[in-house]
This record gives C-alpha cells, structure tokens and sequence, in this order.
C-alpha cells in the first residue's frame, strides 16, 4: 500500500509540475514574445494555439493533476503532513481551474469568436479586449500552480 501511495503522489507531482511549467512557459516566453508582434499575427497565433491546446496530452495532465493530487490526498489520510500539504496542493490547483474556467476559457472563447485572425476587421480591438486580462490571468495560475506543485514537493518530502 505504502508503494502505491507513493507513486500516486509522485504521479500527482509529475502532473501538477507539468501544468506549472506551461502556465509559467505562457508567463515568461510565449505572451512576452507575442507582444512583439502586430495586432493581426497576434490574434491568429492565439487562435491556433487555443485549438492546439485541446488535445489528450493536454487533458491527461490538466485534469490527471486534479485527480492525482486528490486520490494521494485520499490515500495519506492519518499521514497528517502530507495529508495537509496535498491538501494544500489541492486547494491551489482548484483555484489554478477557477482562474482558468471564469477567466482564461471565457476570453479565449471571446477571440475565437471574433473570427478567424487573417478576416478580422478590427485585430487591434480583438487583441486589447484579451492580451492584458491573459495575461495578468495567466500569471496569477502561473502562481497558484507552481505553490500547488511545490506543496507536492513538499508532501513527498514528508511522505
């Protein structure tokens, strides 16, 4: 059992990390590299990396972090450190998908609905409706992502 609960944190960790790196990747490249482009490339390089973002690999560990992290919570119950700091780690991603589904999603869906990036009549209004809120978004799940992860760290540490 010890084994188990072991490899289901690590687990847990692996994703958490994973999804900490992108939102940080986001955070200090990929927006900062975009802003040096014109209101047009802009809004179409956006729209193709939301479409390309939704994919298994994805999936697997956005949603593998959350459900992870909450069976090794569940199988360190009566471990009370670990149990806490998975818990913690919990707690953050859950704000990490509530910055993400009231915020991230909505305004990516605002820009795809703006239509196709190359026909817009008007780039430059489609980018400042979006650019500042992603990104002052992103990074605060940036933030609670990587606390998340390093809760897990943590919680391995005492596990």
């Amino acid at each position: 059992m010890e084994l188990v609960r072991t490899a289901v944190l690590i687990a847990a960790t692996i994703a958490m990390g994973l999804i900490a790196g992108l939102f940080y990747t986001y955070a200090c490249s990929v927006m900062p590299g975009l802003r040096r482009v014109d209101d047009r490339a802009f809004v179409s390089a956006m729209q193709h990396i939301n479409a390309a973002i939704q994919n298994g690999w994805f999936a697997l560990s956005f949603f593998g972090a959350f459900l992870l992290t909450a069976v090794a919570a569940a199988l360190h119950i009566g471990s009370w450190t670990t149990f806490g700091l998975t818990v913690a780690g919990l707690a953050l991603y859950v704000w990490t998908l509530g910055i993400t589904f009231r915020v991230n999603i909505p305004l990516n869906n605002r820009l795809d609905a703006a239509g196709p990036g190359a026909r817009i009549d008007d780039p430059g209004a489609a980018r400042r409706a979006f650019e500042a809120p992603w990104v002052r978004w992103n990074l605060a799940r940036a933030l609670t992502n990587t606390a998340a992860f390093a809760c897990l760290g943590a919680a391995l540490v005492t596990a």
